[in-house]
């Protein structure tokens, strides 16, 4: 018996998923139950009830993954420590990232990151900020990059900075015209939105009651790319990160307006379980952000 099988037993445990388990170790679902079922003939026990409406251990199956957390803990703890000694700072990443992070924030620093380590690779999800939480709770990911950060008992939340947020919209909109606007001038206003559930939208919906701002929500996407392709088109206006902006208003295709209101901020932070062991090269890519910041 292999420590390998122990983390692909804990994996499908916690994820009560065949497909998850196969992807976080980077083997096949076939090799999952091939796994699962060599654990069975060595401790002799069904380990896990099989049923196409409900996963659940059997009690021999809980007492495998309590002990076996333990051993793959001291086994992390170990390896860390060896690897902390003899200063290396090698192997992979993985990182869950919403899209506006990933696509705008991150590449610079992963770049300077790679140069710096060139032995550690980092592997990058886009996902939606609910996806980001389940990947990291489920131990899909290493580590997450989300905005407006919520609180979770599993989870350890890394405050990185936070960003301006800004109204753009059509280099020919009337609002170009103004040096600055208040947000009530948003008032019966087309809005190119983020979808409902999304946090950014939740915060922005935030704002604009407490302005007592009332906007028509005519197109709503899961992600800021699309949410510019629409603003640029003319089909409304919005509010973004700025960070996610600055290819489009040196090209010309979007225009941004100051709010008079004041600056409002969307903050960002890295997530990772708290019972994860971080090997070096993660706590390494954690203080690379950190500084960043």
């Amino acid at each position: 018996m292999q420590i390998e099988s122990l983390k692909v037993f804990c994996d499908l445990a916690e994820t009560e998923s065949f497909t998850k388990a196969a992807q976080i170790s980077g083997v096949t679902q076939s090799a999952v139950s091939q796994q699962i079922t060599a654990l069975e003939r060595t401790f002799k026990s069904l380990l896990i009830e099989r049923s196409k409406k409900m996963f659940r251990l059997t009690r021999e199956g809980q007492v495998l993954y309590d002990y076996s957390k333990q051993i793959i803990q001291t086994y992390d703890l170990l390896d860390s420590k060896i690897q902390e000694l003899k200063d290396i700072i090698s192997g992979n990443i993985r990182l869950a990232t919403i899209y506006s992070i990933g696509l705008h924030d991150l590449p610079p620093y992963i770049k300077q990151f790679m140069q710096s380590y060139p032995t550690v690779n980092v592997h990058v999800e886009y996902r939606s900020a609910n996806q980001v939480y389940e990947d990291v709770v489920s131990n899909v990911v290493d580590i997450g990059l989300i905005a407006y950060p919520i609180k979770d008992s599993k989870l350890e939340i890394i405050p990185l900075r936070k960003e301006p947020l800004v109204l753009i919209c059509h280099p020919q909109h009337p609002f170009t015209k103004e040096k600055s606007i208040k947000l009530k001038a948003l008032s019966g206003q087309k809005i190119i939105s983020f979808e409902p559930d999304t946090p950014t939208r939740k915060a922005l919906d935030k704002i604009l009651k407490e302005h007592g701002v009332e906007v028509e929500h005519a197109m709503e996407f899961d992600n800021v790319e699309t949410v510019k392709r629409a603003v640029e088109i003319d089909a409304g206006i919005s509010i973004v990160p700025e960070a996610t902006i600055k290819q489009e208003l040196d090209k010309q295709t979007l225009a941004s307006v100051k709010i008079e209101d004041g600056q409002f901020y969307r903050p960002i932070a890295a997530i990772y379980k708290k019972s994860r062991v971080l090997s070096p090269a993660m706590k390494q890519f954690l203080t690379a952000l950190k500084n960043a910041a």
